[in-house]
């Protein structure tokens, strides 16, 4: 590889965290890119190749890209929106539906997601998933205003093709007008799938089919997507066991809680990842682990809708592959991946004790973790020979990390940077040293700010 030229060269990292099966961390460190997959990674004694392009990782750590499981992009369009901040799940959703449901288009859709997977970039953020399961009547195609806005940016993407099917008139939670006829899920699911979806290695854009949640489809969808899912071999996504409202809503429509209406359905398999999954308990734990579910972590939203603390280090050792999320930017309110793992590091200590979660294990959600709830380990979310090159550098110098000698991964998390410096996806460079890349962001900012205004009543814009 010494007299070959890679496509793009990052060089003279303090420590590359590698994530790989075997964990590596190789200090002084390099990795290669060519045609968007790693094809050689050193240290100091490994032959170095030329780089067309040339990426510093001086007084830097370099890690995966962090891979979000969880996250609703069109909700960044009511971000802090006031008379929904102090309101549990429920109340906080039927307060917000018919605000979504009454302005959400293809227009607004597009710039939500181009700006909500802007700033998961600026925060290491590779790769995305996202859970889009409003179709309001007349709104468009929203699924693919989306997919264009993570094409534009170069962001690989992982959406999923959500539903709801039961409204208020039901039972469920959602209005009238935010459901859909199942047979028409159904179909639309089957044609997103095959217009979109790549079974390739490394693919830039997969789809998974998403019913939203118990109280908002009927067990019948859910069956139905699961035969589905295993007829056109793509994953499943939904809410599960989110909160206590979640599991009371299950115990009085279904006579089950959620985890047990979830194999009833015929999805306690590897092929689903769930969100959230706050209020299992420890049998369930077990037989999610047993069935290898993945579990898609989001402890900002659960913190700030009070929906609990999940169980993440005992889902991970019961053998579930956990993930991270940002879940929707009107609960979390900030798509920071960093965060995120932050908050992940620190509740998994406050629940399970100060040595059963660190820094390492907190990378390891975000980036393996993750590709395991995706269903791609060995293509994402680690740095290894042959997987994507997806790569986030993180500037570990001046004031905030001073004295951090023994451990830059543990200083990563605990003391900053709370931003990438570099983000490459796809061995494309989307953010460097610290800005993103693109020359549009302060147009689709301003075109952002005009579309959110129709989404809140004047009365509650504080300008």
């Amino acid at each position: 590889m010494n007299n070959q030229t890679a496509d793009l060269l990052i060089k003279d990292a303090n420590l590359v965290a590698t994530v790989d099966k075997d964990r590596r961390e190789i200090t002084s460190g390099w990795l290669a890119i060519t045609n968007g997959v790693i094809v050689a990674i050193g240290g100091i004694n490994d032959s170095m190749p030329h780089g067309n392009k040339v990426l510093s990782a001086q007084d830097c750590l370099v890690t995966p890209g962090l891979i979000n499981t969880h996250h609703h992009l069109y909700q960044n369009l009511t971000r802090a929106y006031t008379p929904m901040t102090s309101k549990p799940l429920f109340g906080w959703l039927q307060t917000l539906y018919p605000l979504w449901t009454d302005n959400l288009d293809e227009e607004a859709v597009y710039t939500a997601a181009w700006i909500g997977l802007a700033e998961l970039a600026l925060s290491g953020c590779t790769t995305s998933s996202d859970h889009h399961y409003l179709h309001p009547p007349r709104a468009g195609d929203l699924l693919s205003a989306e997919i264009k806005a993570a094409q534009e940016l170069g962001m690989r993407f992982h959406p999923t093709y959500g539903s709801m099917s039961l409204s208020q008139k039901d039972g469920g939670l959602p209005p009238d007008n935010a459901v859909m006829q199942e047979e028409d899920i159904l179909s639309a699911s089957e044609s997103h799938v095959k217009r979109w979806h790549d079974d390739s290695h490394n693919a830039m854009i997969k789809i998974a089919l998403a019913p939203c949640s118990p109280f908002s489809v009927t067990p019948h969808l859910m069956k139905e997507t699961a035969e589905l899912a295993r007829k056109l071999d793509v994953r499943l996504h939904t809410h599960l066991a989110e909160n206590d409202e979640d599991t009371e809503y299950a115990l009085r429509t279904f006579g089950m809680r959620p985890v047990e209406l979830l194999e009833d359905v015929g999805w306690m398999n590897d092929r689903t990842w769930g969100a959230h999954v706050v209020k299992p308990d420890d049998t369930e734990i077990v037989r999610l682990g047993q069935a290898g579910v993945g579990v898609a972590h989001c402890p900002s939203s659960n913190m700030i809708l009070a929906s609990g603390l999940a169980p993440t280090v005992k889902l991970h050792h019961a053998g579930c592959p956990v993930g991270l999320g940002c879940d929707g930017s009107s609960s979390a309110d900030a798509a920071s991946m960093w965060q995120e793992a932050r908050l992940a590091m620190l509740q998994g200590k406050l629940v399970s004790g100060a040595d059963a979660m660190n820094a390492r294990l907190s990378l390891e959600i975000s980036t393996r973790g993750g590709a395991g709830c995706l269903g791609r380990v060995g293509e994402i979310g680690e740095l290894s020979v042959g997987a994507a090159g997806d790569v986030a550098v993180w500037k570990m110098d001046g004031v905030g990390h001073a004295g951090v000698l023994n451990d830059p991964i543990e200083g990563w998390l605990r003391c900053g940077p709370t931003s990438a410096w570099h983000t490459v996806v796809n061995g494309n460079i989307i953010v460097q040293n610290g800005e993103l890349v693109s020359p549009r962001i302060q147009d689709m900012l301003t075109q952002h700010k005009s579309i959110a205004r129709r989404f809140q009543p004047l009365e509650s814009v504080q300008n």
